[in-house]
This record gives C-alpha cells, structure tokens and sequence, in this order.
C-alpha cells in the first residue's frame, strides 16, 4: 500500500496538482473516509462510514504507454461517475451488459452499482486523471448468490478503446483472487453468446464455457477458484 501511494504521489504532480487522487486512494478501513471531492472542482468534503472497506484491493497500474490506471473498490460517490461510464460506452457494450436496451444507467441501478457491502458484493472501478478530470474506464463486480454462498456471479465493463490493453484481465484476476480468499470456490456469469469479447476474456482464463440451459441466447461461464495462496489482510 505505501508503494502505491508513493506512486500516487508522483502522478500526482505530474498531473496537475490534483486533490481527487490523493483522495481517492486514502480511505480507511473499519472508520471514517472523508472524501474531498470527485469530480475536478468540487471542494465540499463528505464522509461516508464504509465498515469492511478492502484496502488492500486499491492499486496503480501502468498501462500501455505512460497511462497511469487506478484501480479501487467502489465509494457511494461515484454513482455519477458510473452514468456518465455506461452513457459513453456504445449501444452494443450496454446491451451486451444489461441485456436490454439502455441509454442510461437507472437511478436505482446506478445508486446499487456504487453502494456495496464489500463481503457478499465487490465491485471495482477503474479510472484515469487527466488534467485533474476522473474519468471511469472499466468496472468489474461479483454477487454472492444468496442460494449458494460459495458462488459469485461476476460481470465486466471496458470502455471500447481500453480493451486491446488487458485491463479486463487485469480486473478480473483481482476479482478471483478476492473471491477465493473470501471463500468463493467458483465464479459464474451467465453472457450473450453473441457476445464475443466476453466469451473470449473467460475462455483465455480457463472458464469452462457451455451453453445454457436456460436461455438459447445465452453463454455459460464458470471458473473453479484455486486456493487461495494466503488470508485476505486483517
């Protein structure tokens, strides 16, 4: 974590001085995180009680290039940035997601998207600063499934012009790793079989993908999870 950080504190004056960075990736655990800000110009600090919040899932990655990608569990305060994610991304990725036809992201589903429990669900964001401006590139998440709690159904996001990068990969290993040191011993998700870039993303991680029997539409994903090599942190 202090090697994040640090890395933080360098992108951070390289790119303009930013307050929302060192916000971002300064939460604490079990207490109070006063988040000041979000979105480049607002000042007016909030504080959230997030009990359980898995600080050890927050990470900087170096993409491609020189292109800095933050990787964090979902805050309350990001609701809007979770709009303004599935407005920019295309008509066929929201379907591909929602299986339904959407051009905007509800209200309830926007404020269940960003308020987690950090134990049955786990959702993380991915996002870049550039000029001081957050903006969300890809989202991944799991579900416990209340039926079967050694079960997480997952699901993935990508910006279209950040998925020749690996970052869906990327967070999806995050996701397995969490999921197994919780005690999760398989992810599911059930995918348009139309929908090519997901199906691929499962197959090239060892998920076993079959029909379903449920739905003629559809792809059936699942991963037996390894393992895990050591407890989550206390």
């Amino acid at each position: 974590m202090n090697k994040v950080l640090k890395q933080l504190d360098h992108c951070q004056r390289q790119d303009s001085g930013s307050p929302e960075v060192a916000a971002v990736l300064a939460p604490v655990r079990f207490a109070r995180h006063k988040w000041n800000g979000g979105p480049a110009g607002l000042a007016v600090p909030v504080t959230y009680t997030i009990p359980h919040y898995p600080v050890h899932l927050i990470d900087l990655v170096q993409m491609a290039g020189v292109t800095r990608v933050i990787i964090r569990p979902t805050l309350p305060q990001v609701a809007q940035l979770q709009r303004d994610f599935f407005r920019a991304v295309s008509a066929e990725s929201r379907y591909n997601r929602f299986r339904t036809p959407l051009t905007e992201l509800p209200e309830e589903l926007a404020r269940r998207f960003s308020s987690i429990d950090c134990t049955s669900h786990i959702a993380l964001l991915a996002e870049v600063f550039v000029g001081g401006r957050q903006t969300m590139i890809g989202e991944a998440r799991y579900v416990v499934d209340p039926c079967d709690p050694a079960t997480g159904e997952f699901a993935i996001a990508i910006a279209e012009v950040w998925r020749v990068r690996g970052l869906a990969r990327i967070l999806l290993e995050r996701l397995e790793r969490q999921a197994a040191a919780s005690g999760i011993k398989r992810l599911v998700a059930d995918t348009l079989r139309a929908n090519r870039t997901m199906i691929g993303l499962a197959a090239h991680a060892g998920y076993n993908v079959r029909a379903s029997r449920d739905d003629a539409r559809l792809a059936r994903l699942e991963n037996c999870l390894a393992p895990p090599a050591s407890p989550l942190p206390s």
